[in-house]
């Protein structure tokens, strides 16, 4: 199987897919679709029914059921993209097929390396098959690892028929990583009672908890005025949105939290005096807290209106998913199953809940229960990360192991 998962694996990281935030298409760059074209002719190759692929990018496909048993219709779904954080092209991974321990150079001419004594996870990995980047791009572990255990694990259920499984429903989407990855998705038409996202890292994670997400645009207008004339007139906004910044509290950045923690991130900055533009992601596991957070904010601008002049802070405020918990918890069997096949493969389950969102979230509030599973790969979105082809191998025996539970039920 690592074989099979090996060369998959390489043949998707080679193929930039990685999506644009500026862009307002769908998806939000075409070359998404050089690697949908071809998980696509593997699907019609591997004999799945209903193999579509829409003009926004979303590939589904049914693997029938081979037994008359009254069995759930299962999905599995991951996406295409990879993050505009750092570039997806000309990805030349660096293959390591026993890791023996300590510094990985992962680009000796630019003196980038892999270390332990920055990221601790490595030493979990001794042994391990790894692949990592060569220290100029991401390597798309995220979510191209997910992608091939799914397609892996049903190229294994076709060649082994003696397998009995009910109706399963593979899907991929585009656009995950820019918070669109389900805007178009069809649910009626997927026709799963429940899923499951192949897009969390390290071995054993299982998650149905994330945060709920909101996003927050704010514009300062400012007055400029000759600097040696300014007394009483200038506004500048930069230091207006400083001043803003200086209100929220330091402890709730994400540098400060960790767990059930929220926080209030800034992720953009520009300005001049005369306008300054700049953004926050707000988090927080807990509804309520949530909320507060997002009043906390609103209250802020209405200070500072107050003692600049109604108008000058502008405050965009926009809802972007919420935590999937409550959608999942009334059919918790979902999760008591992906834990039961971790542990009957021997893997420890690692409940806990994610510090950011995934596909799964939206999707359980448009009637698609979908907890998250480990793919294997750690460090996202930057040139640090790596996957181990070893837990690729396990999850990817996880995703058979629930289809063989749900059989049995």
């Amino acid at each position: 199987m690592k074989k099979t998962l090996l060369d998959r694996f390489l043949k998707y990281v080679s193929i930039d897919t990685q999506s644009d935030e500026n862009s307002e298409t769908t998806p939000s760059t075409k070359k998404q679709f050089d690697l949908a074209n071809i998980v696509k002719e593997e699907l019609v190759k591997l004999g799945l029914k209903d193999v579509t692929l829409d003009e926004n990018c979303y590939l589904m496909g049914t693997l029938p059921a081979n037994t008359d048993k009254k069995i759930p219709t299962i999905g599995f779904l991951a996406h295409f993209d990879t993050s505009p954080d750092m570039s997806g092209a000309n990805i030349k991974p660096n293959l390591i097929e026993k890791y023996k321990g300590g510094d990985i150079v992962l680009n000796k001419e630019k003196n980038i390396v892999l270390s332990p004594s920055v990221f601790p996870e490595l030493n979990e990995h001794i042994g391990h098959y790894l692949i990592t980047t060569d220290g100029t791009t991401l390597l798309g572990a995220d979510d191209k690892a997910g992608l091939t255990e799914i397609i892996s694990a049903v190229e294994y259920l076709v060649s082994h028929p003696e397998i009995k499984h009910g109706t399963i429903k593979v899907g991929f989407t585009p656009d995950e990583e820019i918070g669109r990855g389900v805007d178009k998705f069809d649910v009626g038409k997927f026709k799963a009672d429940f899923a499951y996202t192949m897009d969390g890292s390290g071995l054993g994670e299982l998650e149905y908890e994330n945060f709920n997400a909101a996003e927050a645009k704010l514009k300062v207008n400012g007055r400029n005025v000759h600097p040696g004339y300014s007394k009483d007139k200038m506004i500048n906004s930069i230091l207006v949105a400083m001043e803003l910044n200086a209100l929220l509290p330091v402890n709730q950045r994400p540098e400060f939290t960790q767990g059930y923690d929220g926080f209030f991130h800034i992720i953009k900055f520009e300005g001049t005096v005369e306008s300054t533009s700049f953004k926050y992601i707000i988090r927080d596991h807990d509804k309520a807290k949530f909320e507060q957070k997002k009043k906390l904010i609103q209250d802020c601008v209405d200070l500072l209106n107050k003692r600049y002049g109604e108008g000058v802070i502008e405050l965009a405020l926009k809802d972007q998913y919420f935590n999937m918990k409550e959608q999942v918890e009334p059919v918790i069997h979902v999760v008591d199953t992906a834990q039961k096949a971790m542990e009957e493969l021997d893997i420890e389950p690692v409940v806990v809940p994610i510090r950011g969102g995934t596909d799964g979230a939206r999707l359980s509030y448009m009637g698609l229960p979908c907890p998250n599973i480990f793919a294997g790969g750690l460090n996202f979105h930057g040139k640090f990360e790596f996957v181990s082809l070893d837990v690729m191998e396990k999850a990817t025996k996880v995703i058979l192991k629930i289809i063989e539970l749900y059989s049995k039920k």
